[in-house]
């Protein structure tokens, strides 16, 4: 099995005055079907509060990321699945949950995962 990255930037949702519980509701409830399908792996938002940073290899930490490299923000959810149009169904489903588009992308396979 494939695992997906399906993800979004945080400024594509587009929530109603007043709505932003039931999108909350509405995508917790995917990933719980992603956990009883027995397809999930991770799932969660980046903490736009929190200004990423570069370590490198002896431990110094560098502020920002990498240049010309926006930061990621946004909600992210990785699915263990059979085939790229599985994982279309279920980026669909996040979709309609999260009311924007989702990114989709396939992790290279690893032997050793």
């Amino acid at each position: 099995m494939t695992k997906y990255l399906i993800s979004f930037p945080g400024e594509a949702m587009d929530i109603p005055e007043g709505q932003f519980q039931a999108v909350a509701d509405a995508a917790h409830a995917v990933i719980e079907e992603a956990k009883q399908a027995g397809v999930y792996v991770f799932g969660g938002g980046i903490n736009e509060e929190v200004l990423p940073v570069r370590v490198s290899g002896d431990g110094s930490i560098q502020p920002g990321t990498y240049p010309d490299h926006t930061v990621p923000n946004g909600g992210y959810t990785v699915l263990e699945l059979p085939s790229r149009e599985a994982a279309v169904e279920w980026a669909a489903k996040i979709a309609v949950a999260c009311r924007c588009p989702q990114e989709l992308r396939e992790f290279q396979y690893d032997p050793a995962g």
